[in-house]
């Protein structure tokens, strides 16, 4: 069956049903590369798994969760050259980190990329990576395992989404990817929740903020610190 599903997905502040695509329900239905499962965080890639669901002589279900605020996002662009002659990639690693530098690695999927990517330019962050899960089943492991090796003085490993803990991609990184990769993820998400979101677009910004926050802290110290400061200043 080769059926395609674009399955809208993105925390914009827009309540629960406006939020979550349901990831974790297809990932906890995901065992033995019975379906695709992918994030895109670019134009090119998009087209270019969709150009690959046509092109494999076998066939299987295919899940996009499709991007929201990505459609006009002017980070989100590609060039003409990527869509006439790249391929898919399931993963895309971090052109402008430099691996003597990264202390850290972030990895994650969908739109969280650009806000984590924006705090680091205007931060002038220098020892942090970050790498796109593209496709989120089957993993990726061979392409993780060489970003694992190229950064090598790397001291922690982050798991950073948008999705409350409970939800989202990382109970399937959790069950499947820290073994196989011999590596120990630290989760930074919403704190887990009965529902994909809350209903209030500040509350949902609040915690957007927390989470890119969180992702480039150094300490748990350094993170309350921020927060006392945030209160001092209200």
């Amino acid at each position: 069956n080769g059926i395609v599903l674009l399955l809208p997905h993105g925390y914009e502040g827009q309540g629960a049903e406006h939020s979550s695509a349901r990831m974790e329900r297809f990932l906890s239905s995901c065992a033995d590369e019975n379906m695709v499962v992918v994030n895109c965080t670019t134009p090119a890639n998009f087209f270019h798994v969709l150009r690959r669901q046509l092109a494999w002589n076998f066939r299987k279900p295919l899940v996009v969760f499709s991007p929201k605020s990505l459609l006009r996002h002017p980070r989100c662009v590609s060039k003409l050259d990527d869509l006439a002659n790249g391929s898919f990639q399931e993963l895309i690693d971090d052109a402008a980190a430099d691996a003597k530098k990264v202390k850290t690695v972030i990895f994650t999927q969908g739109k969280v990329h650009y806000d984590l990517a924006e705090h680091r330019e205007k931060n002038n962050i220098s020892d942090t990576a970050l790498v796109r899960i593209e496709q989120i089943h089957p993993l990726p492991f061979e392409q993780m395992r060489a970003v694992i090796k190229k950064y090598g003085k790397a001291e922690r490993y982050l798991w950073v989404q948008e999705e409350p803990k409970n939800m989202g991609a990382w109970p399937h990184i959790l069950m499947h990817a820290q073994g196989a990769l011999g590596i120990t993820f630290e989760c930074i998400s919403r704190p887990a929740s009965g529902a994909p979101a809350t209903g209030s677009s500040k509350r949902s910004a609040n915690q957007q903020i927390a989470i890119i926050e969180q992702a480039f802290a150094k300490s748990a110290t350094e993170l309350g610190s921020k927060e006392q400061t945030k209160k001092v200043k209200a």
